[in-house]
């Protein structure tokens, strides 16, 4: 695809194709070649579950049925809804199955595609206050607003033409013909699109920081997919559902501000992710959307790829771009920064997945499309991936200034068991929790640090009543002190000696005074370490601190853990009021700590006990308690 008018025709024919998925009730008689589309999520969650095999199944199926030529059989990336995996959709009908199983497509093949009958017992359905809903009319779904996430589970990642089909390589056309580098620059600060890895920064401001000198200074562009806050996968998800975007607005970059050359530095854990951007490179050379003289002007571009071997400081920038140079990934002092001194030397401008995501879009529909979601300072939408004690784990999108309660109870489906939402932990270990006196706070960047948390790059983890928010600071300190690159010394032992406090306060060995220290640390790291991974560190603690501080008392006054989590503060009990002497506790133990006879309530051996919590599983009786 050399020029325009080539693009146009191959989009031209997709269009049936692509419109058959996102416009089914106006396409009822397929896309003209192929009588269904039966979609498959391929993404990780999804294969994780053997959605591979419902894909060989099907194939399999159909051509048994002489279908092969009238069905498409498409694997996608993720649809969102992680918790019902895997996912198959079948179009034009619209017909979300939900769980499936490899041993289901049978049934699926006969009674659906062959018979017109969908297998209801595979529908997914939601039920709200006694309604019945299908997915599109879901609250998981309607209250969503996909930008960055538009094209994962429709179009299949591994085929340019579809992304074409989509609009994809538009926006690329566009700016290369009817724009000058400028015009892409100030269109980007007029949208009001701030970086989506963490700190927020307007990303129309860096490029326009890196674009002086163009065509007189090798510079470069560079895209951060090292993903590596516990509970995140949403740049993994856009990676393995459409990876062309990410290379498309790379290019977009390369020509604002005068670079020849990208890099997409991803960690090798992501597997598909990396296979899929493999294909998508090499297709987009093929096809001449990267390369010498794109779209036949003179602007030459190209994208490499670089693989992280999971270290998390290498999600800091100037460690990622030390990492791509071939150096072991350690942060550098700043000023200078990147867009003047960064990759090689060179004038650099680095992104995140999602913040790449969005700027085709936003070049096509213009920057006030862009700028009129959202909020007075954190405009358009952010991608979340929710997890912990939620219904609905996976992946969404929203406008910002979305509620946390709407993210929770009405996109994430509530807490599980009917426990009570205790707080939210959003930015992974450099973010904060949020408790539920903040439940209906917009969320934005500027209202999370207000409330002592961070944007951060998206994970969003729930907590209900039953964790303990000194371990879970516990938690995300022991990952920060596991991952520091250990440059500077505040981050190397500041972070260290914090964890060493809070290892004693969950032992029951803490002091009051501990309390006034840790604080006095966390307020030592955020001033003095070197990068912006250190001086968010202690943000867990110090947000559990300010919001749970009763707990930490708890812990330290009456030694004792409110949630029942710190093992060395636990005692299991047994109500001998309500034991009926069944054995099964006595049966189940490890280490044979439970004693008494047949019958008769038995007795723990507090002293033998190791708080395993087995036998208040197998009690049938609800006789056994923590303390």
């Amino acid at each position: 695809m050399k020029t325009l008018e080539e693009l146009k025709t191959v989009r031209e024919s997709m269009l049936d194709r692509i419109e058959t998925r996102t416009h089914f009730a106006e396409h009822k008689g397929g896309d003209g070649k192929y009588r269904y589309h039966v979609l498959v999520c391929a993404g990780t969650g999804c294969t994780s579950s053997d959605s591979g095999k419902i894909i060989a199944n099907l194939e399999e199926e159909l051509k048994k049925n002489g279908l092969d030529n009238e069905v498409a059989v498409v694997k996608t990336g993720c649809h969102g809804l992680c918790a019902m995996g895997p996912i198959m959709v079948v179009y034009p009908d619209g017909v979300f199955y939900s769980q499936v199983k490899p041993e289901d497509v049978h049934e699926v093949v006969e009674e659906h595609i062959k018979g017109g009958k969908p297998v209801d017992r595979l529908i997914y359905r939601e039920t709200d206050n006694g309604v019945t809903k299908t997915y599109r009319e879901s609250d998981f779904y309607t209250k969503q607003h996909r930008i960055a996430l538009r094209n994962c589970g429709v179009i299949n990642p591994e085929d340019i033409n579809e992304y074409i089909g989509t609009g994809g390589y538009q926006a690329l056309g566009k700016v290369l013909t009817e724009m000058t580098p400028d015009e892409v620059i100030q269109l980007m600060i007029d949208s009001g699109l701030r970086g989506r890895g963490g700190a927020g920064f307007p990303t129309g401001l860096k490029w326009k920081f890196a674009s002086g000198n163009r065509g007189n200074v090798q510079k470069y562009v560079c895209c951060n997919a090292d993903e590596g806050d516990p509970g995140a996968f949403m740049d993994r998800s856009v990676l393995e559902g459409d990876p062309h975007v990410v290379l498309e607005a790379m290019s977009i970059a390369g020509y604002a501000i005068g670079a020849t050359q990208g890099y997409i530095y991803v960690r090798a854990e992501y597997p598909i992710a990396v296979e899929r951007l493999k294909i998508a490179i090499a297709q987009a050379r093929e096809a001449g959307m990267l390369g010498k003289n794109v779209f036949g002007t003179d602007f030459c571009f190209d994208i490499d790829l670089r693989l992280g071997a999971g270290a998390f400081v290498c999600g800091e920038e100037t460690a990622l771009m030390t990492s791509i140079e071939g150096n072991r990934g350690e942060p550098r002092p700043r000023p200078p920064f990147p867009a003047v001194k960064g990759l090689f030397g060179k004038p650099t401008i680095l992104n995140n997945v999602e913040t790449w995501a969005n700027i085709p879009q936003i070049i096509l529909n213009g920057p006030q499309w862009f700028a009129s979601m959202g909020t007075e300072k954190s405009k358009g939408t952010k991608v979340f991936a929710l997890g912990g004690k939620i219904n609905n784990t996976g992946l969404v999108e929203i406008p910002m200034g979305t509620t946390l309660r709407t993210v929770v109870e009405d996109i994430g489906g509530g807490v599980p068991n009917g426990k009570k939402f205790k707080a939210a932990q959003t930015g992974g270990p450099s973010g904060g929790c949020i408790p539920a006196e903040h439940f209906d706070v917009p969320i934005d960047y500027d209202n999370l640090i207000a409330i002592g948390s961070m944007m951060g790059s998206g994970g969003l983890i729930v907590m209900d009543e039953d964790n303990c928010m000194v371990d879970i600071a516990k938690f995300f300190l022991q990952f920060t002190v596991d991952e520091s690159c250990g440059k500077c010394t505040p981050c190397r032992v500041g972070t260290k000696r914090m964890l060493e406090i809070l290892d004693k306060i969950t032992e029951g060995k803490g002091e009051m005074s501990d309390l006034d220290e840790l604080e006095s640390l966390a307020y030592y790291i955020k001033e003095n370490a070197l990068c912006g991974l250190g001086q968010t560190a202690p943000n867990p603690v110090l947000s559990t601190l300010r919001y749970f501080r009763h707990e930490y008392e708890a812990h330290i006054k009456e030694k004792r853990c409110p949630a029942g989590v710190c093992k060395a503060l636990l005692n299991f009990e047994i109500d001998p009021t309500k034991c009926k002497g069944c054995t099964l506790c006595a049966r189940n133990c490890p280490v044979n700590a439970i004693t008494g006879t047949l019958k008769e309530p038995h007795v723990i051996d507090t002293a033998k006990c190791i708080k395993c919590g087995t036998c208040m599983d197998n009690c049938k009786f609800g006789a056994i308690s923590k303390k």
